[in-house]
């Protein structure tokens, strides 16, 4: 099979910024994440072994100096030293276990130092979706010609109705080639558009930089889940705002609230960090709903609301970005980051919906004992975690089960 991630930089940039604000903090952690397909898929046989094979692949790959310095071009809010770990990085098939039941449901098992291992998840999550259509032969059903269109189209839309929005399609890509068809047409698009939107750029950094685009993102769940495995969810999302503003100084100032829900985020979202922070991102719940809480918040804190970002990125497509921006231009600097809906949006295919997430974590390699965590959100179908571990902390935060 030939090796489907071939850049080392084909990744989500929020992975890179994450995994230097680890190092900076927590850099003896060490940390276990588990594979979930929420549609229960069953794979066809000797998937996990094509899987196995392609993370060893990842063996080969290393960072260049041209993705450096397109790095340090772009992103001028990651230290220098950052890029010194980098290019000494390596990674190393050992941090991952891959295996099928008998009924031909996936398993893949991850485990090792966090600030190595939190560069697998996207790797692994575009391998799985690729693969899976090759494997399939559905693979023949990915029609490009079409797909540029349709890229070239929504990018139409969206700039035409005002909305500030990027792809963030890595993870769940019908392929590498489905994600390039879809930056290229919506990065043409923008260029030749007259219309009040624009297309913000790509969350994967190697297309961003063949694209000569911004590299967009910042962080994902993980970060307070471990803060919450290792402290308890009650102060986990201030402990996770103090870490990113001692890393970044103020830059990359989007936070994600929502890993144990809107009520303990915004009893931790004091007026320092309000202030200090861009804007939030809302990835899950009713996205009217919780901007309506966010703006409320934003104003019992003294602060005009219409001066923060809010970026939307809960399962979003063209119809429902255009609707809320009409909804919040006038409350808020809403964007929008599109994932599934860019990158896998093919006729007769199915996206997949498949997570890999952190589920435990210790401190040091000096314990002897991981402690749990789990994620939450607004809506209950999202947690994720040991149902035990999801109830204690549901406990813990005075949560409805």
């Amino acid at each position: 099979m030939e090796q489907i991630i071939k850049h080392f930089t084909d990744d989500d940039l929020y992975k890179f910024t994450m995994c230097c604000a680890v190092i900076d903090n927590y850099p003896r952690a060490m940390v276990k994440y588990s594979f979930i397909d929420r549609d229960n898929t069953v794979y066809p046989e000797g998937f996990a072994a094509e899987v196995s094979a392609q993370i060893a692949m990842l063996e080969n790959l290393s960072i260049t100096d041209s993705e450096i310095a397109f790095m340090r071009r772009r992103c001028s809010y990651i230290p220098d030293w950052f890029y010194t770990f980098l290019k000494g990085f390596r990674y190393d098939r050992r941090w991952a276990t891959v295996s099928q039941d008998a009924e031909g449901h996936l398993r893949i098992d991850i485990e090792g130092v966090w600030s190595n291992t939190i560069l697998l998840e996207v790797k692994i999550l575009s391998i799985v979706s690729e693969l899976y259509y090759i494997m399939t032969g559905e693979a023949c059903k990915l029609d490009y010609e079409s797909h540029y269109r349709n890229s070239f189209d929504k990018a139409s839309r969206l700039i035409g109705a005002g909305c500030v929005f990027s792809d963030m399609g890595t993870r769940r890509r019908a392929s590498f080639r489905a994600q390039d068809t879809a930056v290229r047409a919506m990065a043409e698009c923008c260029r030749a558009a007259d219309g009040p939107g624009r297309f913000a750029g790509t969350s994967n950094v190697w297309l961003a930089m063949k694209y000569d685009l911004v590299p967009v993102g910042t962080m994902a769940h993980e970060i307070v889940c471990a803060l919450a495995g290792m402290y308890g969810p009650q102060m986990a999302n201030y402990l996770a705002m103090k870490m990113w503003s001692q890393t970044y100084r103020g830059a990359l100032g989007t936070f994600l609230y929502d890993t144990y829900g809107w009520r303990i985020f915004s009893l931790n979202f004091s007026e320092d960090y309000a202030n200090m922070f861009r804007g939030l991102r809302v990835d899950s719940g009713d996205n009217y709903e919780e901007l309506m809480k966010i703006v409320a918040r934003y104003r019992s804190l003294g602060i005009d609301p219409r001066g923060k970002q809010v970026v939307f990125s809960n399962g979003l497509d063209t119809e429902a970005a255009i609707e809320i921006q009409r909804f919040a231009a006038d409350m808020c600097q809403p964007s929008f980051g599109i994932g599934t809906h860019f990158t896998n949006d093919f006729r007769g295919v199915k996206p997949m919906n498949i997570v890999i997430k952190l589920f435990a974590v210790k401190i040091t390699e000096l314990w002897p004992f991981y402690n749990d965590t789990c994620k939450l959100s607004e809506e209950s179908g999202k947690h994720s975690g040991d149902p035990e571990v999801v109830a204690r902390f549901l406990e813990a935060l005075h949560l409805p089960g």
